[in-house]
């Protein structure tokens, strides 16, 4: 198996929350999510949650090749919040989480995992680009963004609002009818989009953290066959730099961690 991978932080001088790593026959890419200024919640930080949640994932998959993903991340979650439960407030909403792009090949298929807004891309031989994502994350905060349609910022009304915003989106955290993400409850795991190709039917698989996943929205500078057709000629950096080169055109520019993996199974025999 071939794999490029790069991963970059959004601003310097800060740690990077994403993770990208891989092991014979599988990728992962974890990237981690919270709230800056809650170190008296978790001591640790996401940078260290989003790491510790990748290396022990990819440990389980390259230790357990017939675990199954939700069933490892289910116990990747449960490990890593075991390690830090007596020292930090795990179950506060404002604790550190991540989302969490999987892929693993075996002799004749790769499995998938996607959960929360991480993004997986099948390379495939003739159906184009197959993007699995799991939306229900950005559905449940542009719904709750919703409240704060019409009101000025800086005023009482959109500050009031903006409270809301946030409780409502944390009381729809790992709950059904809301959205799902790694956290402190390894049950969320089994929530994760996943699924299974032939490797007959596969050139590879790109995987991208949300940072990176720009490129195509909300940036509009490549489609997904363009993206693909980059990685493959260019490498995983050339999608990272055009990222980059958007965000500081941007009006106002929000750099985000940005990773990107590109692997090719079909590779491994060779």
């Amino acid at each position: 198996m071939k794999v490029m991978m790069t991963s970059e932080a959004g601003h310097a001088g800060r740690p990077n929350e994403d993770f990208v790593g891989a092991v014979p026959g599988a990728v992962v890419v974890v990237d981690g999510a919270g709230i800056p200024g809650t170190e008296s919640i978790c001591r640790h930080g996401v940078a260290w949650y989003a790491h510790n949640l990748g290396t022990t994932l990819l440990a389980r998959l390259s230790r357990e090749p017939r675990m199954g993903l939700v069933t490892a991340l289910a116990d990747s979650i449960e490990h890593v919040s075991g390690q830090h439960r007596d020292t930090c407030d795990i179950a506060d909403p404002s604790s550190p989480q991540a989302t969490v792009a999987a892929i693993r090949f075996d002799e004749d298929h790769a499995d998938f995992l996607v959960l929360a807004d991480v993004f997986v891309v099948l390379d495939t031989l003739d159906a184009g680009p197959q993007v699995i994502t799991d939306s229900r994350a950005v559905d449940v905060r542009n719904e709750c963004l919703s409240m704060l349609r019409g009101l000025a910022v800086g005023t009482p009304e959109y500050e009031q609002a903006k409270v809301s915003v946030i409780d409502t989106l944390r009381a729809r955290r790992n709950r059904t009818g809301g959205y799902w993400i790694a956290k402190d409850d390894p049950h969320a795991a089994a929530q994760a989009v996943t699924g299974r190709v032939p490797l007959e039917q596969l050139n590879g698989a790109a995987l991208l953290s949300n940072g990176a996943s720009r490129v195509v929205d909300p940036y509009r500078l490549a489609e997904w066959p363009d993206v693909l057709d980059l990685m493959r000629t260019k490498g995983p950096d050339e999608i990272l730099r055009r990222v980059r080169e958007a965000e500081a055109k941007a009006s106002e520019p929000a750099p985000d961690d940005a990773t990107v993996a590109y692997c090719e199974p079909v590779s491994v025999d060779a």
